[in-house]
């Protein structure tokens, strides 16, 4: 008897070892690091990208060794995987450094996020064809996607379903942000996580193994990998880029 209490002790005590090691790699709270504010809840990470201008980078990701980028990941989704990269291949009309491209039809593109130097950032829901227009005009950037979550509520109905880790870009509070579910999920919880921690909007960025490859940058210039482990895809074709 006194065998199998010790095992169960020893069973509880690593129990509790592993989920104190979990939680000391992702605490909940916000911090604050320079050009990035992170807000971590128990069921999202929000990144909070203190940006001077947002671009639509097309073909190659942003290097690390941009200085000026603080933060980058997949925005559209690409169309088929072609081994050379082509505006035609990312799904949906865009506009990147200021000029409009044509892109692959989507029947998914419920919506588009802009930005202008002069006019800041817009969700268009619907089409959004005079919305590329402007911010082309405008000198900005904006491409199309799924939307999410309109006037703080969840889009219905749902575009999808399945189990993955998801990103959204989002706006909290007048404030721009990008957040992504603490782990995987079902794609309807991510939605509910998301209601729940008090967006506006929200419109999906592109996500999956190869496609999830992204970084962001501190105030002393450090870079933290976002899902470090994966490789990125050869065949990933765009990212939404913030720069300080």
């Amino acid at each position: 008897m006194a065998r199998i209490t010790l095992i169960l002790t020893l069973i509880t005590l690593i129990m509790n070892s592993c989920s104190c090691t979990k939680k000391q790699a992702l605490p909940c709270g916000t911090s604050q690091e320079g050009t990035m504010t992170i807000e971590r809840t128990e069921k999202v990470v929000a990144y909070y990208p203190d940006f001077s201008r947002i671009d639509l980078v097309c073909g190659t990701m942003p290097s690390q060794q941009e200085e000026s980028v603080i933060f980058c990941a997949e925005g559209a989704f690409t169309h088929d995987l072609l081994d050379e990269f082509a505006h035609t291949n990312i799904d949906g009309d865009h506009v990147s450094g200021g000029k409009r491209y044509t892109g692959a039809q989507c029947k998914d593109n419920s919506g588009a996020f802009t930005w202008t130097p002069d006019g800041g950032w817009k969700l268009t829901v619907g089409d959004y064809s005079k919305a590329l227009d402007e911010a082309a005009a405008g000198g900005g950037m904006g491409f199309g996607q799924a939307l999410i979550v309109t006037d703080g509520k969840a889009v219905k109905p749902l575009w999808r379903s399945g189990y993955n880790e998801y990103r959204a870009l989002c706006e909290k509070d007048g404030k721009l942000c990008i957040v992504d579910s603490r782990g995987s999920v079902w794609y309807g919880e991510f939605v509910d996580r998301l209601v729940g921690y008090g967006v506006t909007w929200a419109i999906y960025l592109d996500m999956g193994p190869g496609w999830n490859h992204s970084w962001w940058r501190d105030g002393n210039g450090k870079v933290t990998e976002i899902h470090p482990q994966a490789t990125r895809s050869k065949y990933c074709t765009n990212w939404i880029t913030f720069y300080k």
